[in-house]
């Protein structure tokens, strides 16, 4: 049983901490309403909800953290639900509504509806807000 969790560990591990190389590019901002929290690098974004009224799906069997309290897009792919143990809430930097911040290929933007974030070299991202969840 160990030996299958190890790879999931791992890939979970890698959603939330960055490479040497994108260590010095990692930044954290949240909300102006502090409900949403990310943390941005130059190989992904993710960002997790404190308060929500729309529900995750389900936990996935290969999933053996928390489920659904984020979302993530890396550089390959549409944007996912996260699996982690840990959060990126609670940062002291305010992501003002209507600004953009930028590392790499990946932008998030503040919106009083939601917190926006994409790839812009796929396009593939999230809407995350109190409302819900949406991934392209």
């Amino acid at each position: 049983m160990i030996r299958r969790l190890l790879p999931t560990i791992a890939l979970s591990l890698a959603a939330v901490a960055p490479s040497t190389a994108a260590a010095g590019s990692l930044v954290g901002f949240a909300s102006p309403s502090r409900n949403i929290g990310c943390y941005m690098d130059t190989t992904q974004v993710r960002c997790d909800i404190r308060t929500r009224d729309w529900r995750p799906p389900a936990r996935p069997k290969w999933c053996p953290l928390d489920y659904g309290q984020g979302l993530i897009v890396s550089q390959r792919g549409r944007g996912r639900f996260v699996c982690a143990g840990d959060t990126a809430l609670d940062h002291q930097r305010t992501l003002v509504y209507g600004s953009s911040i930028r590392r790499g290929p990946f932008r998030c933007t503040s919106l009083r509806s939601g917190m926006r974030c994409v790839n812009l070299r796929t396009q593939h991202g999230f809407k995350l807000s109190r409302e819900k969840a949406a991934l392209f």
